[in-house]
């Protein structure tokens, strides 16, 4: 009898482990950013299987029969869990036949007048900004995704608004939270409170809206309607129509996103959408904002339709942030051959929503929390690879570089923290260190700044980016 119930349980345990160890093991190459709100789905619904666990009984054959009633819903559980993977895969995708397949990184998509695609490669589109800025410098902003910690980023803007020292930027480039908060960057000042009220009007807190069941068989965790909806609030026909005029002058928004056929990123020129997209512009550019914030796993992936040349087809785009944390097009970068004074290229501006370095912290040893803590690394490493070459690039390109990152010592930063309180408290503290003077690492002055330090904004409690050792540290090595 003993060993019948042993097998019984085992077989039971054996299911449950299974499934979790496949959720595991495709989240980790898949839905990474996903991961931990799939898991703790997983987890809730276990719990609930194993509520119909018998409790002690005193006789062994009625042990016997409770252990009946699990191995069905193990069994049922594990059948769900792998419909789930098989869920993702039907939604997405037509293979492409386009061009777009092989695309570099430093490619850029572009709609032209008769509302067609065509990919230019970074050189081409560099050359023309060039041009039309006749030789000068170019100021070019690149912002990073982060989720909620986006707050940051848009309080920074808005900190060097008031303290008089935000350039205009020739180039914008966002990725995730940065590719919502791009549009703002690139309008300027004059759409500032907009981007106060994105970040601290308490909208955004009911973004993550769970799908319940409805998890196991789709294609993520949450409702993609909030997220969708929220952009859609504020990627209205006026800002549309100032994106084009903005674009028009020749300066450019560049947006990424990840293409799941693929596994590359796309880069979208906003500008072009917003001038050539006609009356499905708004609802393009929407859609192309949606799908760079579409965390794989947490938020469903978006459809986009792509007319390039004489095909039309759909592709399948989810969070840029896995394949680019952020992105400067080394073409910009590079001075042009006319320029005014060669030694001196661009002027780089990297705001980093984020840390650049976790805290050091006891795991428990559960799959949930290793898998979380283990991508949660590589994510950062990849950010903090990016970061050093695009460090690299800039000076070997005699351009100047800044940036910015979240110190590790600023408490409780979670990306996936929508709560009012908790952004509002995030933009205040870049708000407050930008208009302190106290945003900006500059790599030329990177362990020689002669006393620049001087401690952080008056009322912060957390050291400023400027003031975090680590940050300043980090291209220096």
């Amino acid at each position: 009898m003993r060993a019948r119930i042993g097998v019984a349980m085992g077989t039971y345990w054996g299911g449950i482990v299974y499934a979790i160890d496949v959720i595991a093991a495709i989240g980790a190459l898949g839905a990474i950013g996903g991961l931990p709100a799939l898991l703790g789905a997983l987890t809730k619904y276990t719990r609930f299987a194993m509520r119909w666990l018998p409790g002690r009984h005193s006789r062994a054959a009625g042990a016997c029969a409770g252990l009946r009633r699990p191995f069905p819903i193990a069994f049922l559980l594990t059948c769900a869990t792998l419909l789930t993977l098989q869920a993702c895969a039907p939604l997405a995708l037509r293979q492409a036949t386009s061009s777009a397949q092989g695309e570099a990184p430093n490619a850029i998509r572009t709609l032209g007048p008769d509302q067609r695609f065509s990919t230019l490669s970074a050189e081409s589109v560099a050359r023309r900004v060039h041009a039309l800025h006749g030789g000068q410098r170019l100021n070019i902003l690149a912002l990073s995704g982060g989720g909620a910690d986006g707050a940051f980023g848009a309080g920074a803007l808005v900190g060097l608004t008031h303290s008089a020292s935000r350039p205009q930027f020739s180039l914008v480039t966002g990725v995730s939270a940065g590719a919502l908060i791009a549009p703002y960057a690139f309008l300027g000042s004059a759409w500032d409170e907009q981007l106060v009220e994105v970040y601290t009007s308490g909208r955004a807190e009911h973004l993550l809206q769970s799908r319940g069941i409805g998890a196991l068989f789709g294609s993520s965790v949450y409702r993609g309607a909030p997220l969708k909806e929220l952009v859609d609030r504020y990627a209205t026909d006026a800002l549309i129509q100032a994106v084009a005029h903005e674009a028009a002058t020749g300066r450019l928004l560049l947006v990424a996103t990840t293409d799941v056929s693929t596994g590359e990123p796309v880069v979208w020129d906003l500008g072009s959408i917003a001038m050539n997209g006609g009356p499905g512009a708004r609802a393009l550019f929407r859609d192309v904002l949606v799908a760079s914030a579409s965390v794989p796993g947490m938020f469903p992936p978006v459809v986009i339709r792509v007319q390039e040349q004489q095909a039309l087809y759909e592709e399948v785009h989810v969070d840029g942030t896995i394949a680019l944390p952020f992105f400067v097009p080394l073409a910009f970068v590079e001075p042009p051959r006319d320029a005014v004074d060669p030694a001196h290229g661009a002027a780089v501006y990297i705001i980093i929503d984020g840390r650049l370095s976790e805290q050091p912290a006891a795991i428990r040893l559960r799959t949930r929390s290793i898998l979380s803590r283990s991508v949660s690394a590589g994510l950062n490493h990849m950010l903090r690879t990016n970061l050093e070459l695009t460090a690299t690039n800039a000076e070997l390109e005699g351009a100047q570089l800044q940036y910015a990152a979240i110190p590790v010592a600023y408490p409780q930063l979670n990306p996936f923290d929508f709560r009012t309180a908790t952004m509002r408290s995030l933009f205040r503290y870049g708000y407050e260190c930008a208009q302190a003077g106290r945003l900006w690492t500059s790599l030329r002055n990177v362990g020689s700044d002669g006393g620049k330090r001087l401690g952080a904004a008056a009322s912060q409690s957390t050291p400023c980016p400027v003031d975090d050792e680590y940050n300043a540290r980090l291209v220096s090595r």
